[in-house]
């Protein structure tokens, strides 16, 4: 449910869209007059470049001119407000530096997925890219207007881009305020390069070369000093001064007309420039101020004239402040200062005008499949409406094939909450957006309010619905059923099978054909329905038929996580493990690096191979899972694969890493009310405080879930309830934990639920040798141990520690001693349980509480430098292996300096290298 399969191919005009990102990535070409500024190309260093001054002080010109001169390749970016949404700004930046090194956007473009709760997964790829490609050229990033950026998360990423900033890379910030950046830190270590307000003003020379262009050589020196001091030196008072003095003769009269402040010398200016210009032009300029990039067709549109393009040319020849934004310039933007004087006066001179203008601008980008524009411009015109009908019908493009979140967020954002609440599609898109990220909480009240309007027969469910996607792609084309999903996707939330299943059925009774998102959503919490009843043999198999119908990408990944999950519930781990990698098989066709989709994928074979005491190929696979699960839309997959290494730095002798990990876990869970088989991350949490001695914690979450061992537990809960069992061990009351572990088995058995049966058993065998019963323990373990050594059952037992291995010493005992239920358990099975009590990994022989031991090392690793290099090889900067790890950066270094030594290697390059060929990493 919160992961909709991949859509068809929009219908709308990717061409219209190629297009205008071109427009973005166009370095703009020098205007008429423009006066060349060597002097300040020497402050242009590498690093970080800030260009910051207010509106009109020839920022972009200026950087525009010293990159044709440069030799570099260049990356430019224009800025404007639809770049708040992170994954834009990044496919655009991308998208910035394929130009410059082409390649790049193919090999991250698997990265530029659904919104992340951080993008340092995808800025990581491309400082490992540029990093790899040091030798060649370095790269100049210009992100023009980076003022209009107001969100945090790019403001974040593009902090940890600056701090670990590539050697083969080059950035430029042009902005009228400070950007929220680290530039003190830059600035004290001698990183960051500033041209500000006092750098950028026009010497008397340089104002001269620009006035004299316009003016004529007669200017005198008095009235180019005059004009300099008048305006200060600014670059769009002297462009206007110069343009107003074409044709004068009384230069001195004008010079002297004119003073006070910016803005005044602006209006005051802006009207002689536009005073002077025919009737056709000023008309043609006023009316297509409303845009923010012009072309010929869309200028028609606008205005009603057939002569746009023209008018552009000629505009352009004239030197009002239009440039071009391609090189056949069949596109072009106003200078944003001379564009919001030209809006103003048209507000002032022809109010009426203002909505006619942007209803038919809206026109115009709907009819090209430009919904942003497009929506845009209806909310400008003011006609909500529509612009309400414009957003339901992109909705889902936007959302599932664009991973634009925050542009839905922000069109929704744009209306009246009264308009909102009548209308049944932009509600549930509020859903959809809720559900995307689990939250339960936030899906409620927007869908309460959707049944409400559908009830009340609102007239907009009835309107003709058309999505951009297509009908057959689309989660809002048919409102009751996605209620109905809506429903069914709470109650599995919740652990409510019955409910699940019931509003699944409803939702598949309300569709009609060629609704096959819809139809195949149904289908697959219908399969969760039978998960949730513990029916593991239907739920594997209704999962199999739900995802045959889905399409490639994130919702295959994660349906295809939820059947791993199943078939491990089944107690069949080869199966999970064969199901996991057929997922990345299907990633792999995308090329390197891995796409966000092969995260879960990842953090199921660590879990398999976490069961199996396989801990370094747990670790590496889990590493790589978290890495690509911080870029995956829905956040249940992260907190689980943080679980798995919070136990995996348990076994290995981290107590303190693995209460680090299992809280970054409980940050990126699912809801705390969420059902333990969905969410598992708190219970796990409880297990793992009981498992490192804290029995008061663990025993207060189970009273604050309000479990007790009378309880009938379903399986929905029975995470929640082997931890009370354990509790109970833990606190001397053996006979109340067998109990309820009797019912539980018995309740386990009935089902076939062999993974449980397998957990449950090496516990009840637990309680019995607590009530004194020993004979009957080694009976309960064998049966344990016989059903899951075939599949590699591993730390299910050694996970309990101290009394499971004095359990485990009794039927060695026994096996010695040729009793019969001892006599069934595998010699080697009973071997790798026993290696693990010893800290041995199952796969290398490691052992955490010692160093490695490993052949041909004079000095061996210790299992904290093993992770470190595992990290190493995944190609991850010394900070960001810090962050991973929750240690400091100096302790990273110090790990990395005794691996190198180790390893008799100069760098990280050659200490990979000898690692791989000592077996020591995969």
């Amino acid at each position: 449910m919160a992961e909709p399969p991949a859509a068809a191919p929009a219908r709308v005009a990717g061409s219209e869209r190629d297009v205008l990102l071109a427009t973005k990535l166009h370095v703009p070409g020098s205007r008429p007059g423009f006066v060349p500024r060597p002097r300040l190309a020497g402050a242009l260093g590498g690093g970080l470049v800030l260009v910051c001054a207010p509106a009109g002080f020839g920022k972009t010109a200026l950087l525009a001119d010293w990159l044709r001169s440069a030799g570099r390749p260049v990356a430019w970016l224009s800025l404007d407000v639809g770049d708040n949404d992170p994954v834009r700004f990044w496919r655009h930046v991308v998208a910035a530096l394929d130009r410059a090194r082409p390649g790049i956007g193919e090999r991250v473009a698997p990265l530029l997925g659904p919104p992340p709760s951080s993008f340092e997964g995808l800025v990581t790829a491309l400082i490992n890219e540029l990093a790899a490609e040091s030798g060649e050229k370095e790269i100049v990033l210009v992100l023009d207007d980076y003022h209009l950026v107001d969100a945090p998360q790019v403001h974040a990423s593009l902090a940890f881009l600056l701090e670990h900033l590539p050697p083969g890379l080059h950035l430029v910030l042009a902005s009228r305020s400070d950007p929220p950046l680290p530039l003190a830190r830059l600035r004290a270590r001698g990183q960051l390069a500033e041209l500000r307000t006092d750098d950028l003003r026009f010497t008397a020379e340089e104002a001269a070369a620009l006035l004299r262009e316009s003016a004529g050589p007669a200017i005198s020196g008095a009235a180019v000093a005059a004009l300099v001091a008048r305006t200060e030196g600014w670059a769009a008072g002297l462009q206007l001064a110069a343009l107003s003095l074409r044709g004068r003769s009384d230069i001195a009269g004008f010079v002297a007309a004119f003073s006070g402040s910016h803005r005044y010398i602006l209006d005051y200016l802006t009207g002689e420039v536009l005073d002077g210009q025919p009737e056709q032009v000023r008309d043609f300029l006023l009316e297509t101020s409303v845009l923010e990039r012009l072309s010929g067709g869309l200028c028609d549109a606008v205005t009603g004239r057939d002569d746009g393009q023209a008018m552009l040319e000629q505009v352009e020849q004239a030197g009002l402040f239009l440039m071009p934004l391609d090189e056949v310039r069949g596109w072009w933007r106003y200078h944003r200062l001379f564009a919001d004087l030209l809006r103003a006066r048209l507000q002032q001179q022809r109010p009426g005008r203002v909505a006619v203008l942007h209803r038919a601008a809206a026109a115009w980008y709907e009819e090209h499949g430009l919904a942003d524009d497009a929506v845009g411009h209806a909310l400008t015109a003011g006609d909500t409406t529509w612009a309400a009908r414009l957003i339901e019908q992109h909705f889902d493009a936007t959302l599932y094939l664009r991973s634009e979140g925050a542009t839905a967020q922000r069109w929704l954002a744009a209306l009246p909450a009264e308009l909102v609440q009548t209308r049944t599609r932009l509600l549930l898109a509020q859903v959809l957006l809720a559900a995307t990220l689990g939250r339960a909480e936030a899906m409620e009240p927007p869908l309460d309010a959707a049944e409400r309007a559908l009830a009340g027969a609102a007239p907009t469910v009835d309107e003709p619905f058309e999505p951009s996607v297509g009908k057959a792609a689309s989660m809002l084309a048919n409102a009751p059923a996605l209620i109905a999903l809506h429903r069914s996707f709470l109650a599995q939330l919740r652990g409510d099978a019955e409910g699940t299943a019931a509003y699944a059925s409803q939702a598949l009774a309300e569709l009609g054909g060629g609704e096959r998102l819809l139809r195949s959503t149904a289908q697959g919490l219908l399969a969760a329905a039978e998960w949730l009843r513990g029916r593991l043999a239907e739920a594997e198999q209704a999962f199999v038929s739900s995802i045959a119908g889905w399409q490639a990408g994130q919702p295959i990944s994660w349906g295809v996580y939820q059947l791993g999950q199943v078939q491990r519930a089944r107690g069949r781990l080869d199966a999970a493990a064969e199901t996991y990698q057929k997922t990345l098989d299907i990633a792999a066709q995308t090329g390197p690096p891995p796409a966000p989709p092969a995260g879960p994928a990842y953090v199921g074979l660590a879990e398999v191979a976490y069961q199996r005491n396989e801990l370094d190929s747990a670790l590496s696979q889990v590493t790589e899972g978290i890495a690509l699960c911080r870029q995956f839309l829905y956040p249940a997959p992260l907190g689980t694969g943080l679980v798995t290494l919070a136990w995996i730095r348990q076994a290995r002798g981290d107590p303190g890493g693995a209460l680090e990990a299992i809280g970054e876990a409980g940050r990126a869970a699912l809801g705390p009310d969420v059902t333990g088989l969905i969410n598992p991350v708190p219970a796990q949490r409880a297990r793992l405080l009981l498992a490192q001695g804290d029995v008061a914690a663990a025993a207060r979450w189970t009273t604050e879930r309000g479990l007790g061992p009378g309880d009938e537990p379903g399986y929905p809960r029975e995470p929640e309830y082997l931890v009370l069992a354990r509790v109970l061990l833990a606190q001397d009351r053996p006979a109340q934990a067998l109990m309820l572990l009797e019912r539980m088995l018995a309740a386990a058995s009935g089902q076939g639920r062999t993974g449980s049966v397998i957990e449950i058993g090496a516990l009840r065998a637990l309680a019995l040798a607590a009530c004194g019963d020993a004979g009957a323990a080694v009976d309960a373990l064998a049966r344990a141990l016989t059903l899951g050594c075939p599949q590699g059952y591993v730390r299910v037992f050694a996970d309990e520690s101290a009394p499971m291995a004095a359990l485990l010493a009794r039927l060695v005992a026994d096996q010695k001693a040729e009793r019969a239920a001892a006599r069934g358990v595998p010699p080697d099975c009973l071997a790798k349980v026993l290696r693990a009590f010893g800290g041995h990994d199952d796969r290398h022989g490691v052992g955490r509480g010692a160093a490695v031991t490993v052949p041909g090392l004079v000095e061996q690793l210790t299992a904290r430098e093993l992770e470190v290099l595992v990290l190493l090889a995944a190609g991850m900067t010394n900070p960001r292996i810090a962050e991973q790890l929750v240690v400091t950066l100096d302790t990273i270094k110090k790990h990395v300096s005794h691996l190198l030594g180790k390893l008799g290697a100069a760098n990280r390059t050659e200490a990979v290298a000898r690692a791989r060929q000592l077996s020591l990493i995969p």
